[in-house]
């Protein structure tokens, strides 16, 4: 089994199609240990709550530097024997979880790597520069905490009746809803091989 924690802040969404996909038994040799979550009032809580999966709280304010933060969190996730982290809208930077996790910390961005990186909100930018198709990127994070090696993209139209709110909602819903339990399946499966800056994904 692959024991798994999610790293969340806020709202959750992206945590739910987890939940859903394991509800539906779509993940494979997969085992949520633990969510995670920065903040003691988020929804994301009541969502575990519901799904009956366990939820801790480590609060950022606890804490006098993101760097010591990132130590707390990846002294955690191996305390539990953690093979697997997967960012469900984490707002904190990685610091030493993403080398000491290296290659097996999760993620999706809101847009096709390697299009406005690093932007506050893509979807403002594929709009601004009248790109016809944007998307959603899920991928590895590097030892610097970054994006690194992508493991899927998908496409989304960008409409010309778009607004930001329309589109950064369609990116979520028919991009990053999809592409984040499809990334961990691949993982649980064992089909994906990273060389380099590269993904493979095994054929079955």
């Amino acid at each position: 089994m692959i024991r798994t924690a999610i790293l969340v802040s806020g709202n959750g969404a992206r945590l739910q199609t987890i939940l859903d996909s394991m509800y539906f038994g779509e993940i494979p040799n997969y085992e949520l240990v633990t969510v995670i979550c920065t903040e003691a009032n988020a929804y994301a809580l009541r969502r575990c709550a519901n799904a009956g999966v366990q939820a801790v709280v480590v609060e950022t304010s606890d804490f006098p530097t993101k760097l010591s933060y990132s130590m707390a969190i990846s002294n955690k996730l191996r305390d539990m024997d953690i093979d697997l982290v997967v960012l469900a809208g984490y707002n904190m930077p990685l610091g030493v979880i993403a080398n000491q996790f290296k290659n097996r910390v999760i993620g999706v961005y809101p847009a096709l790597i390697p299009s406005f990186e690093n932007e506050e909100r893509p979807a403002r930018c594929a709009l601004e520069r009248g790109c016809k198709v944007t998307g959603a990127t899920a991928y590895f994070a590097d030892a610097d905490g970054k994006i690194g090696a992508i493991i899927g993209q998908q496409a989304v139209e960008v409409r010309q009746d778009d607004s930001l709110d329309s589109l950064e909602r369609r990116i979520m819903e028919e991009a990053e809803w999809k592409l984040l339990p499809k990334a961990i399946i691949l993982y649980c499966q064992g089909k994906l091989e990273v060389h380099g800056d590269r993904v493979v994904v095994k054929e079955s």
